[in-house]
């Protein structure tokens, strides 16, 4: 594999830095589209990065921007350390450009097993996946008993609040991009849905609300979890250009990624 270093645009959910990186590292950056990411790259050297792009200031910097990082060395999983984790920071208004996580497995040689439950005091005896009981009826059984009938009229809503017990430590805090390489949210959880059984990610939405996703709909979890293509759990955002799905700025009349203009 060659070690020619190359001028590359590295998105992130903020922004964009341009950068001189090797092939090992364009590897780690493509998800499977055209495009690269930061995140999956994790940090690199301010000196090869050569210029970056805010999206909350709408505008091209010369440099790199400020890079934060700490080293939890924190397990989130059996054989799985989270060694490092930071952010990309646009040195004019402190907005993130990036964030990414670094993984490290203490045994090369073995398998990651259960992830930790996010409360300590958790207790075991309500797994994520039940057989019998719907997610609605191990999270409300109370509602369940005196009142069947919301059960029945709202498995939607039920389905996506599953209870915190069951939470998946592992996965909790990666970012979700659509295919187009736009952040959609954050991972929150996997659970069940209750009117189907399948499995679904729990999400944190743009705007704050939770939302859920269904698994099969979801394409590639590396640092980053890449969807294929998005079903009607997520909603459109606001400035997303029909053309090339880049997020502009609310009212944009242009997109300032490929210049169509805005519906």
């Amino acid at each position: 594999m060659s070690s020619e270093l190359r001028l590359k645009k590295l998105r992130g959910s903020g922004g964009y830095v341009m950068a001189t990186v090797t092939d090992e590292q364009q590897m780690k950056g493509n998800l499977g589209g055209p495009d690269l990411f930061l995140a999956p790259i994790g940090r690199l050297d301010a000196d090869k990065i050569t210029k970056h792009f805010c999206n909350t200031c709408e505008k091209e910097f010369e440099g790199s921007p400020k890079i934060e990082f700490e080293n939890p060395n924190e397990e989130v999983a059996e054989n799985l350390i989270l060694a490092e984790r930071g952010q990309y920071i646009c040195e004019s208004c402190n907005a993130s450009i990036a964030e990414y996580r670094e993984f490290k497995k203490p045994n090369e040689e073995g398998e990651v097993g259960s992830a930790k439950p996010l409360d300590p005091n958790a207790t075991t005896d309500k797994p994520l996946i039940q057989e019998n009981p719907t997610l609605a009826e191990a999270t409300q059984p109370t509602v369940e008993a005196t009142q069947p009938t919301v059960e029945a009229t709202q498995p939607t809503v039920e389905a996506t609040q599953p209870s915190s017990s069951a939470s998946v430590s592992s996965i909790e805090g990666r970012m979700v991009v659509d295919e187009n390489a736009n952040k959609i949210g954050t991972a929150k959880q996997v659970g069940i849905d209750g009117n189907t059984q399948s499995m679904v990610l729990v999400i944190t939405k743009n705007d704050g609300t939770e939302g859920s996703i269904p698994w099969a709909s979801i394409k590639k979890v590396g640092e980053v979890i890449l969807l294929g293509k998005p079903e009607e759990t997520v909603d459109v955002e606001p400035g997303k250009c029909s053309e090339c799905g880049f997020i502009n700025k609310e009212g944009s009349k242009f997109c300032e990624e490929c210049g169509s203009k805005m519906q």
